[in-house]
């Protein structure tokens, strides 16, 4: 098991994506700290670890949470090993529609919040001395614009350029900073997405996503678990020697 012994914190694991890669992580060995604003379901899921695992309650917009789950982690764990970044939210419409409400939402969200919590536990690292890695979680849609995406867009290429920057500073404590870009995933949040492009390009409920999944050279959209090899990758000693790299993990979508 290649994460024996190690703790994690998976930030966003109650559903989808952070679901699966906190369930692979379990089975290769490690403590799971299960955090979500779905605090009923981030039990469930820590449930089936048994004693290796937590469940947590995570508003990542307020540092007050953040701090109290990387205390709580360490109470119960002794530390921090690994922080999985899973947490985001998205909204879509033409550019000249954004509200500012949506736009601070967004950000407070998908880059702050992520920036914070990657402070809070590089922090624990440190102090702990035994190094560590932490993974964000970007997307497609951070390499590239998108003409109904503008704000997700662009707090998905700050997630990259976090990695970058995270990853130069943190690995002279042996802190590996590196980061998972997926492309289309059939997730819950995809429901909210296709309902969205019907309304902006008239088209009926489930083209977008029919047509999404047919373009992807693979030829499906990505599944949660498809991103579970990857992250336990970037969490073992496997990939010490990789420092701020987001890699891409979408069926072909997008070459860098």
């Amino acid at each position: 098991m290649k994460l024996e012994g190690r703790t994690a914190i998976v930030a966003g694991g109650a559903r989808g994506i952070g679901r699966a890669i906190a369930e692979r992580y379990a089975r290769e060995g490690a403590n799971v700290v299960v955090a979500d604003i779905l605090l009923d379901e981030a039990k469930s899921v820590a449930h089936a670890f048994g004693s290796s695992g937590l469940g947590a309650h995570l508003d990542i917009g307020r540092m007050a949470s953040i701090d109290a789950l990387v205390e709580a982690t360490t109470s119960k764990f002794g530390g921090v090993d690994i922080l999985v970044n899973c947490v985001g939210i998205v909204d879509l419409c033409p550019i000249v529609d954004v509200s500012e409400a949506s736009y601070d939402r967004i950000f407070a969200i998908n880059v702050k919040g992520a920036f914070f919590i990657l402070q809070a536990v590089a922090r624990a690292m440190i102090a702990a001395g035994r190094g560590g890695k932490i993974i964000n979680l970007s997307s497609q849609a951070g390499r590239r614009g998108e003409a109904l995406l503008p704000v997700y867009c662009a707090s998905k290429a700050a997630i990259i350029s976090l990695t970058q920057s995270a990853g130069l500073d943190l690995i002279k404590h042996r802190i590996n900073v590196n980061g998972i870009s997926p492309g289309v995933v059939d997730t819950p949040m995809w429901k909210e997405v296709d309902a969205l492009f019907a309304k902006y390009e008239g088209r009926p409920i489930g083209e977008k996503k029919r047509l999404v999944g047919e373009a992807v050279p693979f030829g499906r959209m990505g599944l949660p678990d498809d991103h579970a090899g990857a992250a336990v990758f970037l969490a073992s000693a496997d990939s010490d020697y990789v420092v701020a790299q987001t890699l891409n993990v979408d069926g072909g979508n997008w070459m860098s």
